[in-house]
């Protein structure tokens, strides 16, 4: 059984500090992300334009991955589909048996986290590396991402310094790090836990995992079906390295990620990074189309529920999401409950949605981390309505036998409250006595609410009876 969100969160609120810098940090990025935005006279015609094409590619989405296989196939690129997690995992080991992989460096993917390839992998005897930076650092803790897009953003510089030493990477590489930064002594930077001097240590690192790697496994942003070809964006350089090295790629696409043509492509770049990082492009935009020379080029198009998911008359509209983190960066809950609260692997109010497309049982309890401020909504550069469909799955909880018990107490009470003017009238009246209450009766840990606030003071007059004196006007 899954922990509530509000359990698992209540953990990351006891510390303080930590709780405000990750709500400071992460709407930091949201105003960098509003500065970009207003520099742009055009910038909701840009999200207009990026919802339609969504909405058009996939309601679309048949016509656009045959072509998109047909392209890439005429470029040399092996398509393989895979209808869930199991096949994917199935299919990439096909492959590096085929190729005697025995250590594999990879990009930034949400889709292999959705799939747990890393532990099938190890499984397997297979040397998974991950080379995001931050990605690696949590790879080394034996942690999940926290983040779609900055995963290692909680992680302070004195844990990544501990880690690496726990690790032997310091102890390896700490004198090249401190000399390419002209420092003869590296005890002051480890001790400082210098944040240069620790990328550079896994910078060094890395490399050597580059060099001896057989096989190297991207993601993509976008996958383009008029050229067959795949775009990825980092702003490490990490994915070049990836594949640039070892002789064989492997891509691995969820099928909404398919878009039309460079047009479409000139649409999502200018957003992506502006709604993500707050840049106003990433670093390295790469386009793989393909393979090396010598090489082999692998596209595997992961369906894994997604075809059900635009099944879905209330939710279809959720495949639109491009992965930018947007909505995580503005939303309030989690800024102050940080990913790991969240039973899906995604966080956030897209993880919220498409964790109930793929298992309502398993994460109906994330429906609560939203404020229903929609502020989500207002950022989305394709306009996906995540905090509205949310709304949605909280109406149709009862129905699939998930509604809080207290909850449809509460609400049947204050139905029958509102519904009745008398009532409400003599409880409006009386409620003033419960300002005379001793606080071990009104501030009871029952409460929620009494756990992190006071009880509020009802005031001696109610609007109405303010109103019905002409004390109000």
């Amino acid at each position: 059984m899954s922990t509530k969100h509000s359990k698992a969160a209540e953990e990351f609120l006891r510390n303080y500090d930590k709780v405000t810098r990750h709500d400071q940090t992460f709407w930091s990025v949201r105003a960098k992300r509003d500065i970009l935005a207003y520099e742009l006279k055009e910038w909701e015609q840009l999200r207009e334009a990026a919802s339609n094409i969504k909405k058009h590619t996939i309601t679309h989405l048949a016509d656009y991955l045959e072509e998109f296989e047909r392209n890439a196939t005429a470029n040399g690129a092996i398509v393989h589909w895979a209808k869930d997690a199991d096949e994917y995992n199935e299919i990439v080991m096909q492959i590096m048996q085929a190729h005697n992989v025995h250590k594999v460096v990879k990009g930034k993917s949400m889709l292999t986290e959705e799939c747990h390839l890393n532990s099938n992998l190890i499984k397997h005897g297979i040397d998974v590396v991950e080379t995001d930076l931050g990605e690696r650092i949590l790879q080394l803790m034996g942690l999940p991402p926290s983040h779609i897009i900055m995963p290692a953003i909680h992680i302070t510089r004195e844990q990544v310094k501990d880690n690496f030493a726990q690790q032997g990477i310091l102890e390896k590489n700490g004198k090249m790090g401190a000399e390419s930064m002209g420092v003869s002594d590296k005890t002051q930077l480890e001790a400082e836990a210098d944040p240069t001097y620790l990328t550079r240590c896994a910078r060094y690192h890395l490399r050597d995992n580059f060099m001896e790697a057989e096989c190297g496994m991207t993601g993509a942003n976008f996958a383009i079906a008029s050229t067959g070809e795949i775009v990825v964006c980092t702003n490490e350089g990490n994915a070049d390295m990836s594949t640039s090295v070892p002789l064989l790629h492997i891509a691995s696409v969820g099928i909404e990620k398919i878009i039309p043509n460079y047009d479409a492509m000139g649409v999502f770049q200018r957003l992506l990074a502006r709604h993500g990082t707050g840049q106003a492009t990433t670093v390295y935009t790469s386009h793989f189309r393909k393979p090396r020379p010598e090489g082999e080029f692998h596209i595997i198009l992961v369906d894994n529920g997604r075809s059900d998911f635009l099944a879905d008359p209330e939710h279809w509209q959720t495949l639109k999401c491009m992965r930018c983190g947007a909505c995580m960066n503005t939303c309030p809950v989690y800024r102050r409950s940080m990913g790991y609260s969240y039973t899906y692997f995604i966080p956030g109010p897209i993880g919220i949605n498409l964790g109930m497309l793929k298992d309502k049982d398993a994460n109906y309890h994330n429906c609560s981390a939203c404020s229903l401020c929609l502020s989500c909504e207002n950022v989305c550069p394709v306009q996906v309505d995540l905090g509205t469909q949310i709304y949605k799955w909280r109406q149709n909880l009862d129905s699939i036998g998930h509604a809080d018990p207290m909850k449809k107490a509460m609400s049947q009470g204050m139905k029958i409250l509102f519904q009745n003017p008398k009532i409400y009238t003599t409880a409006l009246k009386f409620a003033p006595i419960a300002n005379s209450l001793p606080s071990f009766l009104t501030g009871i840990k029952l409460n929620a609410w009494c756990k992190y606030h006071t009880m509020p003071h009802f005031a001696s007059k109610s609007f109405h009876e303010m109103w019905k004196k002409g004390e109000i006007k």
